[in-house]
């Protein structure tokens, strides 16, 4: 395909899969449960944290979670004392555990108590046209609570050579402006422009066999190259993109 081609093609796919019915197997149907904007953003924060291996086994700890924290989370993230935390200890995704969570229970406390709230550590720390340094300092501020080394590892950072597939997912949900209704948009101030493609195994695949991406490694050289492509095609709606690869790879089975 050429690139009139290809862009034709992916707009064809991205609004096939961009749709309701898309929710209803994802885990961006978590921050949809709720009407406050705190605690969807919460709720959608610490749902991509965990958005990683079987999809239903993912919505499903992401309502355990939830359940957990009484179905509002930001109530609880503030308002919790030390033995509601005894309640998270159980949980278990993958290697995100019960320590893991009670850490992020206090990271989100710690943000919105001496940092303004998620959103407003994003849209101070927006620079040269990405999103990667906002990552750096949120996860910078967010480990400034007592923390064991290993609960680092669930935020990634893309000034570490990492890609961030999890963090870039719940900046999708929070910032895109969707008109089919999947992603919230519920973050004015942050451009959907600078929005980074939530790079994975699906999408990374599919965007080399369409010629998007020539590195092999899933990192943030190939995030960079990626992104570059996509807003070559939508400069306002880059990652639109995202429901078009992750569409082909998952659904579709391309490889």
């Amino acid at each position: 395909m050429n690139a009139t081609e290809l862009k034709l093609f992916l707009d064809e796919k991205a609004a096939q899969y961009n749709n309701p019915n898309f929710i209803e197997t994802d885990p961006v149907q978590i921050p949809h449960l709720f009407t406050l904007k705190e605690d969807a953003e919460i709720a959608g924060f610490l749902a991509a944290t965990i958005a990683w291996g079987n999809r239903k086994m993912v919505i499903n700890n992401c309502h355990r979670m939830m359940a957990l924290m009484g179905n509002s989370p930001y109530d609880f993230v503030m308002t919790h004392q030390p033995h509601h935390l005894e309640t998270l200890e159980t949980f278990v995704h993958r290697t995100f555990n019960g320590v893991d969570f009670t850490t992020f229970i206090r990271g989100l406390r710690h943000i919105y108590t001496n940092y303004g709230g998620l959103e407003t550590v994003f849209v101070d720390n927006q620079k040269e046209g990405y999103l990667h340094h906002a990552i750096n300092q949120l996860k910078q501020k967010f480990f400034e609570v007592e923390h064991q080394q290993r609960t680092q590892k669930h935020i990634a950072d893309p000034l570490r050579n990492s890609a961030a597939k999890r963090i870039h997912l719940f900046l999708r949900w929070m910032a895109r402006k969707d008109n089919a209704g999947v992603d919230l948009g519920i973050w004015k101030d942050i451009s959907p422009a600078l929005l980074s493609c939530p790079l994975d195994v699906h999408s990374g695949n599919v965007g080399r066999k369409l010629g998007l991406i020539t590195r092999r490694q899933d990192d943030i050289k190939a995030l960079n190259e990626l992104d570059a492509n996509l807003r070559a095609m939508d400069a306002t709606d880059p990652v639109k993109y995202d429901f078009a690869l992750f569409g082909l790879g998952v659904f579709e089975g391309w490889k």
